[in-house]
């Protein structure tokens, strides 16, 4: 009898074991979305299957702020952008008297909640460019060993999704090349990519300024010009991936309408596609804001009714972050 009950209990063990070691998406709980992604990699990787995909023609693609790291309250790039202001200042007098660059010396809160986009555009023009991309490379290495978010007090790379992490691996595991895009400018992510979701600098397509090849600088360079060259959102997303993969992806994460042409890019073409969006609605783990589905308005990563209509409409999983995943971020507890 003691035998057989312990028989039993290392049964269940072994079983309980190897159910985990088989499961490559740990932090998703069973539901449309983990079933949609699993089906997915599994259709397009096996040669017997219709829709399969030859290992190099497998191609994901992840918005970022919002998909695969907090976007809240305010984008970690515009963080930076702020934060690099103050370090400038010393360089630029005129600021102390200038908009929007007054209010950010300031610290006025309520001056910096109205800064205009095109203000905003302004800050990272001054606070991005005028310096080699190397250069710029080690300021944002810099910076993003030492800044903390505010809510947590955790480096901002610790704030990536440990639920996208997992599908990244998952993709990579499986002959997929994974590669961010997004609106955010190309030198700052190619910066942390790869220490914060193991993707390298060459697989990051976003928003970028015009370069210049300088020869008078030590070892010659690459120059940062303050003129826009990629605006990395909305169509710009399908454009520049087709301009740089030259093909459109098997799979596809977003989460607001700067996201939507990428999905449809993704999902119009032939064979077995998936377009998936994540949708913020946990206000305990992490945030809560739509405005679709009576989540609160947000003017950072809105996720309109409409988006979510067209979601539906086009058979892309809607990711419930407060129902699909078990655990936001890695250093959460189950």
């Amino acid at each position: 009898m003691r035998a057989s009950l312990l028989g039993f209990c290392l049964s269940v063990l072994i079983t309980g074991a190897a159910s985990a070691q088989s499961d490559p998406l740990p932090a998703w709980n069973d539901g449309a979305a983990k079933k949609a992604i699993l089906e997915l990699v599994k259709t397009t990787t096996d040669k017997a299957s219709p829709n399969f995909v030859p290992p190099g023609e497998r191609f994901a693609t992840f918005d970022e702020d919002g998909t695969t790291w907090v976007e809240h309250p305010m984008y970690t790039e515009v963080v930076f952008s702020l934060d690099r202001v103050v370090a400038l200042a010393p360089m630029h007098p005129e600021w102390k008297d200038q908009a929007p660059f007054k209010a950010v010396l300031e610290g006025d809160k309520a001056a910096m909640a109205k800064i205009s986009k095109d203000e905003l555009m302004k800050i990272i023009a001054v606070t991005h460019t005028g310096v080699t991309d190397e250069e710029f490379d080690k300021i944002t290495k810099d910076w993003i060993a030492k800044a903390r978010d505010h809510r947590w007090k955790r480096p901002y790379t610790e704030l990536a999704y440990q639920p996208m992490l997992e599908v990244m691996q998952y993709l990579r595991a499986n002959g997929f090349r994974t590669y961010i895009v997004t609106g955010g400018t190309q030198p700052f992510v190619r910066a942390f990519a790869q220490q914060a979701y193991g993707i390298p600098p060459e697989q990051i397509i976003g928003t970028a300024v015009k370069t210049r090849f300088d020869t008078t600088r030590t070892g010659n360079a690459i120059m940062l010009d303050p003129k826009l060259l990629l605006n990395n959102n909305y169509a710009g997303k399908a454009e520049d991936i087709s301009l740089f993969l030259g093909r459109r992806p098997t799979i596809a994460f977003g989460n607001t309408e700067g996201d939507k042409q990428m999905l449809e890019y993704t999902t119009g073409g032939r064979g077995a596609r998936l377009g998936l969006l994540v949708l913020h609605d946990d206000d305990k783990r992490e945030y809560a804001y739509g405005p679709a589905q009576g989540l609160p308005e947000t003017k950072v990563g809105a996720f309109t009714q409409a988006l979510y209509d067209d979601a539906k409409k086009n058979g892309w999983p809607v990711i419930s972050m407060k129902n699909d995943w078990n655990r936001v971020f890695a250093w959460d507890e189950k």
